[in-house]
């Protein structure tokens, strides 16, 4: 129901507005001058203001203003017994929808409201389409809408702004690079450069002079000065990925950059000062590194100021189909392939897959099937073996039952074990070779289990 305050110091104008309007079947609301009405735009919304344009106080222009400051969205009508094209003039440069003369025809207030509220319904999508965008693209690095996810974008949006170091944590594969990147986006040194590195994917005798650079003459190789990506960072952030992994030696060095906020490059003699957040992120658990001594416990403590968990896709099932779709779109786009989306039996092994390998995995799946595909939809022809076979003992698992009085589970699991062995060579006409990879075991393991079970030429009988 669209919602109409009346402006006017005329009582008999204002009943007479408030009973036309009701008939309608609209919500009406009136007060006697400006001031109540802008009180009032500041309590609620409205989708019309219909306001006289001359009222002691107040006037109906200064309404105007005052409306369009507080609620872009709400369309002003104006009301007048002395129009003149000056006055509609300046009524309409200042924001105003329409105006109407009084003394006025019922028929003709009808139309203009009508109008007015289909403005301002299309003004109120609108609206509501652009928060739509705006959330979509506010952590376009992460794509989720669930209710985890919402919480760690709140996380972010807070702890960017500030300048304090920051510890993602997380499985592998779950995208903490693009939750520092996120972080780095929306931070005061957004404009800058965003420097990752892997700590574990450099060697351990050339980490320092990565991160810290180095003067020429300082070891055999090096022929030329070299700025470290501290430097290279100056300005911006600097992400390093699987802090976990840096030695020792170099865990005390990092430790007194982050306290002195300077770098000296191998084999220099001068300190450089360094402006560059650190974010840092890590698989592993620090605390116990720290408790079993492969990891300072005051750089741990430097490091984790505000720690950042981003959850493995398994918590967060309901995102899969948003990723699903992204990542269609992006491999559609590489490949210059176009599908309508996977179908449904797809979809229900995709959504009921662990994902040890978190987002990552699903990427390279999605991948696999836009590669392969050639109809219009991705089916589950394109799944990896591997995820066709956890769906076979999802479903077996589904299907079994416990009665009421309880089981025995070894021995169910040796009757379905032996069953099992006897249904392979069953198939493959008693070849014990042949059978073992059908079970995917080794031949040894194969010949132990038939002298585990007894199985024997006369079990193969059908």
């Amino acid at each position: 129901m669209a919602k109409i305050l009346i402006v006017d110091d005329e009582l008999s104008m204002r009943e007479f507005l408030g009973i036309l309007l009701r008939k309608q079947g609209y919500e009406v609301t009136s007060v006697s001058s400006g001031e109540e009405a802008v009180a009032q735009v500041d309590r609620e919304f409205y989708d019309v203001v219909l306001t006289d344009l001359k009222m002691s106080g107040m006037s109906g222009l200064d309404v105007l203003r005052q409306v369009s400051d507080r609620s872009p969205g709400t369309q002003v009508i104006m009301m007048t017994a002395y129009a003149t094209a000056e006055t509609a003039i300046s009524a309409l440069k200042q924001g105003a929808y329409d105006y109407l003369t009084k003394p006025f025809k019922v028929d003709a207030v009808k139309v203009v409201m009508e109008k007015a509220i289909e403005k301002a319904e299309l003004v109120k999508e609108n609206f509501k389409l652009k928060r739509q965008i705006a959330e979509q693209n506010r952590f376009e690095e992460l794509v989720g809408k669930s209710s985890v996810m919402k919480r760690l974008y709140e996380l972010i949006a807070r702890v960017a702004q500030t300048k304090a170091t920051i510890l993602i944590t997380g499985e592998s594969g779950t995208g903490k690079e693009l939750g520092a990147r996120a972080i780095h986006k929306r931070s005061s040194c957004g404009e800058g450069p965003f420097v990752p590195v892997n700590c574990g994917a450099i060697p351990a005798e050339l980490i320092e002079s990565e991160l810290f650079g180095h003067v020429k003459g300082a070891f055999t190789s090096a022929n030329r000065d070299k700025m470290g990506l501290f430097q290279a960072a100056h300005g911006g952030s600097l992400f390093l990925d699987e802090v976990g992994e840096l030695p020792m030696v170099m865990q005390v060095k990092l430790l007194r950059v982050l306290q002195e906020k300077k770098v000296k490059r191998v084999g220099g003699l001068h300190e450089e000062s360094v402006d560059t957040r650190i974010i840092a992120a890590t698989n592993r658990d620090l605390r116990q590194m720290v408790e079993d001594g492969t990891f300072r416990e005051d750089l741990y403590y430097r490091l984790n100021v505000i720690q950042l968990d981003i959850p493995p896709l398994r918590e967060r099932r309901e995102d899969i189909p948003l990723l699903v779709q992204h990542f269609i779109r992006k491999y559609c786009s590489e490949h210059g392939k176009a599908f309508e989306g996977v179908d449904e039996e797809a979809m229900k092994i995709l959504l009921n897959y662990p994902y040890p390998g978190n987002i990552r995995e699903l990427e390279n799946i999605i991948e696999r099937m836009v590669t392969l595909e050639t109809g219009e939809w991705l089916t589950k022809e394109g799944l990896p073996y591997h995820m066709m076979q956890e769906q076979s003992f999802n479903s077996l698992a589904d299907d079994l039952e416990i009665p009421e009085e309880g089981l025995d589970l070894e021995r169910m699991v040796e009757r379905l074990e032996r069953n099992l062995l006897v249904k392979a060579l069953r198939k493959t006409g008693g070849v014990r070779k042949q059978a073992a990879e059908t079970l995917g075991i080794s031949f040894r393991s194969m010949r132990y289990r038939l002298d585990k079970y007894n199985i024997s030429e006369k079990d193969l009988e059908l």
